[in-house]
């Protein structure tokens, strides 16, 4: 089992940043790819952000990319989503995520485990 718990989210005006962290507990955070997802009311769960277990690769939605940016600490078992020039359409529950397979964690039902979820508020 992998627990994860996200925290930083909040509300922000357009153009502003915020920065979301998700600390993972249980197996060997290590050996994960970790990612974020998101989802606003009334539509499904989307892909946002991933990073390879040992963070040499990385990928990203194209609603997101050059703006957001993903990185991991292995050695404080965290993985961070730094987010700039947000816009009201990033307006979601951003979730983290955990997977074994890292070329397919865009896919929802690849990941295996999630956190809560923090809620992310962008006004126009």
């Amino acid at each position: 089992q992998v627990q994860l718990v996200e925290s930083g989210g909040g509300s922000v005006q357009a153009g502003g940043s915020l920065r979301l962290s998700c600390a993972a507990s249980g197996r060997t955070f290590s050996n994960y790819n970790m990612g974020w997802f998101r989802q606003a009311p009334g539509k499904e769960r989307e892909f946002v952000a991933a990073i390879s277990s040992g963070g040499s690769s990385t990928y990203y939605a194209a609603s997101v990319k050059d703006r957001f940016t993903i990185s991991r600490d292995d050695a404080k078992n965290t993985v961070v989503l730094q987010m700039n020039s947000l816009k009201p359409g990033d307006t979601a529950v951003y979730y983290c995520a955990a997977a074994t397979r890292f070329v397919l964690m865009s896919v929802v039902a690849n990941v295996e485990y999630w956190g809560q979820g923090t809620q992310v508020t962008v006004s126009s």
